[in-house]
């Protein structure tokens, strides 16, 4: 969620994407399984915006855009749009890139450091309405030297720098002329990148085709066609009927497709954790004694072994057990006495009806998740299921985006989130105070000064010992305030048609669907005949 629609899904993917199943994405069931070089995929969710100047692309892997460096399969840094990894000097304070010689935008002109200068500073301008531009907070000055360097001057050193800058690249001369939040760039973008947009129907689909003069060679696949289907029962069915070659699914439906010959499925590793956002400003899910109360209350295994059929981990904070920023001996069980014990001690006594109250206050709040996420749905049902069994009332709703985003400071959500990298990425916009309500960034609207404090070490600090003593006191921290009951880490599953050769997925982030999958790469897909 770090973009707003992203992260969501819109109002009308629901109502478009049971009518979508009757038709196909394309130019017909055909279009997808007569020819390996056109491929239909199914995705849950659209972007708002197609510009990276408001969020869109900024941890990589957009088919339209180029960043400076991208990632490989291993997710190491690599040279995209720059020729090498930057020259890092000035004690970590300035990264000079050397811009690859003749790459073009996908309209013909030629690209320059001031194209990249103008990406930049768009972000960061107070008028761009990005959530993200804290993620560049360390940058104090970008600019060309000559057509082909650019330099960045940090006000700090970052040691994730070199991270952020997969930011795609936007052109000056098309971009430059409009306003970046309401301009024509935001649904007709023009990038570097393999792959031309030709065509959004919001809410049905996205088309795509190759770029003949795509710097990194012209991709076999010649035609994309990202499919908008909120529903994962319909996203499952039309894949079944042929009508998509592919398909991000929650692994109960992944595991259906297990023995269909000429599909195969993947498993990918992520940092996407499940969660449940507790406000602050919520009198009975911003007690401290509640939030502790739900944290030990929750049943992580059993939602693991019975709702992602193995798919996954138990989440004790946001980073995964496997992370080696992960502060160990946080992990914790069930514990259903110890959770009473704390709601006795702090006033929460139970009343006749099995729930517990406070100064006349039921223990009751309502949890909300997006209509058509049966993964969410399932974890929200389970999460209440165990809240009840220490007397707080979970009373869960299901609502599309358009009505939860407005009650979010208000209600408890039952959240995606997650970024790959760094600990930085994600944390501070998941809990820093200063952004708290801003968006979907802080959704809990928590404030915790010791958090706070190690956020700001973790991301201004070049010692390493420095910084993995600051993440550790912040997962400690939110074991005695958890402003989020942390549930589970995902594995995101998905099954495509096994037409292509050596495809593979990285370790990733919340977000997929366009960015993620065997697709994250399909612009170097080789077809297997």
């Amino acid at each position: 969620m770090t973009t707003r629609r992203i992260r969501g899904i819109a109002a009308a993917a629901a109502m478009a994407g049971a009518v979508a199943g009757c038709s196909a994405p394309g130019d017909g069931g055909a279009d997808g399984g007569a020819s390996a070089e056109s491929v239909v995929i199914g995705v849950p969710s659209e972007p708002d915006t197609l510009s990276p100047l408001l969020g869109y692309g900024k941890d990589g892997n957009s088919k339209i855009f180029d960043g400076l460096l991208a990632r490989d399969a291993d997710m190491k840094l690599k040279p995209a749009l720059a020729k090498a990894l930057p020259e890092v000097t000035d004690g970590g304070r300035t990264y000079t890139y050397t811009l690859r010689d003749g790459v073009k935008f996908s309209d013909g002109e030629p690209l320059t450091a001031d194209d990249v200068v103008f990406t930049y500073d768009t972000v960061l301008d107070d008028g761009t309405n990005n959530t993200a531009k804290s993620e560049l907070d360390a940058i104090k000055e970008v600019r060309a030297d000559g057509d082909d360097k650019v330099v960045f001057t940090l006000d700090y050193p970052y040691a994730a720098f070199a991270a952020r800058t997969v930011l795609p690249v936007v052109p000056e001369h098309v971009a430059g002329g409009q306003d970046p939040n309401t301009g024509s760039f935001n649904t007709k973008p023009i990038g570097t990148g393999p792959y031309v947009l030709t065509g959004w129907s919001k809410g049905e689909k996205l088309t795509f085709k190759a770029n003949p003069d795509y710097w990194g060679g012209v991709p076999k696949v010649k035609k994309l066609t990202m499919a908008i289907i909120a529903d994962d029962d319909v996203r499952a069915t039309r894949l079944r009927s042929g009508d998509l070659d592919g398909a991000t699914l929650p692994p109960n439906l992944a595991a259906t497709f297990k023995n269909d010959d000429g599909r195969k499925t993947y498993r990918a590793t992520s940092y996407d954790f499940r969660a449940v956002s507790l406000p602050t400003g919520n009198p009975v899910a911003g007690d401290t004694a509640i939030r502790r109360a739900l944290d030990l209350a929750v049943d992580r295994q059993a939602m693991v072994d019975k709702i992602l059929d193995g798919a996954g981990r138990p989440a004790y904070g946001p980073l995964p057990l496997d992370d080696p920023w992960y502060a160990e001996g946080i992990d914790r069980p069930q514990d259903l006495d110890e959770a009473e014990n704390i709601l006795d001690e702090a006033g929460w006594k139970t009343g006749e009806d099995g729930i517990r109250a406070k100064d006349g206050r039921p223990a009751r709040f309502t949890l909300y998740y997006p209509s058509g996420d049966k993964v969410r749905q399932d974890h929200a049902l389970a999460y209440a299921s165990d809240a009840k069994k220490a007397g707080i009332d979970v009373e869960v709703e299901s609502a599309t985006w358009e009505v939860i985003e407005p009650r979010m400071k208000h209600d408890a959500v039952l959240a995606g989130f997650g970024s790959t990298g760094d600990p930085d990425f994600g944390l501070y916009t998941l809990l820093h105070s200063s952004l708290a309500g801003d968006g979907f960034n802080n959704m809990a609207l928590y404030d915790n000064p010791a958090v706070d404090e190690a956020l700001d070490t973790g991301r201004r600090s070049q010692d390493p010992k420095d910084r993995e003593a600051a993440y550790d006191t912040l997962q400690r921290e939110l074991v005695k305030n958890p402003g989020y009951t942390f549930l589970t880490h995902i594995d995101h599953m998905y099954v495509l048609a096994d037409r292509w050769k050596d495809l593979t997925t990285q370790t990733e982030p919340h977000e997929h669907g366009f960015a993620s999958g065997p697709w994250w790469n399909v612009e170097d897909w080789q077809p297997t005949a």
